[in-house]
C-alpha cells in the first residue's frame, strides 16, 4: 500500500519542473540527475472546479503560487525563530531547551507585535529582519537615570532612529492594561 492510498479522498496532487539551480545539486535524486530537472510536488484538497468566487483557482498555476508563497511565509518564521536564538540550545538537558524554546518563541512573537503596532507606518521598520531591529532599536544608545524620583531614559540626541523609538514606545504605553 502506498502513502497515498491511505489520504483523504479528493486530493489533488501537482507536480512542477524546474532547471536546478547550483544550491540544488547536491539534493537532488538519481532520477533528477539523470533527466536534468527538479521535481517538486504539491498535493491538495482544491477541487477541479476551484475555489467558489475566486476566478482561476481551479489552474494548476494558481495552487502552485498559493502553495509557494505559504512556504515563503513558514521560510521567514523559521529564519525569524532562528535569529531570536533557536539557532543554538544552550543545554544538552531537555527541560532547559524546552525553556529556551518558549523564551525564543516569545520574543518572536513580541518582535512582531512591535512592529505591527509600533512600526506601522515606517516602511523601513516595518517589515525589518529581526537582526535590523535589534541593531536599529533594541540596542539603542541611552542612559537611564534617576530624578526627582522619577526614572527617566536619555536617549542620545544624533542617534538616527530616535523618533521611531520614540513613536513605538509611545503607542505601545497607549495600550489598555489588561484587568
Amino acid at each position: 500500500m502506498s502513502r497515498a492510498e491511505i489520504w483523504p479522498g479528493g486530493l489533488r496532487f501537482i507536480a512542477r519542473r524546474v532547471k536546478p539551480s547550483r544550491r540544488h545539486k547536491k539534493n537532488m535524486t538519481a532520477y533528477e540527475r539523470k533527466t536534468g530537472w527538479k521535481y517538486s510536488i504539491t498535493c491538495t484538497n482544491i477541487p477541479h472546479t476551484g475555489i467558489g468566487g475566486v476566478p482561476g483557482s481551479q489552474h494548476p498555476q494558481f495552487i502552485d503560487v498559493t502553495h509557494r508563497d505559504h512556504a515563503t511565509v513558514e521560510t521567514d518564521g523559521v529564519r525569524t525563530a532562528k535569529a531570536m536564538g533557536l539557532r543554538n540550545l544552550p543545554s544538552k538537558a531537555w527541560q532547559v531547551n524546552k525553556g529556551w524554546a518558549l523564551a525564543a518563541n516569545i520574543a518572536a512573537d513580541l518582535t512582531s507585535w512591535a512592529r505591527l503596532i509600533g512600526f506601522h507606518d515606517q516602511p523601513d521598520l516595518r517589515d525589518a529582519e529581526p537582526d535590523t531591529l535589534r541593531y536599529r532599536i533594541w540596542h539603542l544608545p541611552a542612559r537611564l537615570v534617576r530624578h526627582a524620583r522619577k526614572r527617566i531614559l536619555k536617549i542620545s540626541p544624533d542617534w538616527p532612529w530616535n523618533d521611531a523609538f520614540i513613536i513605538c514606545w509611545n503607542r505601545l504605553c497607549a495600550l489598555p492594561a489588561l484587568s
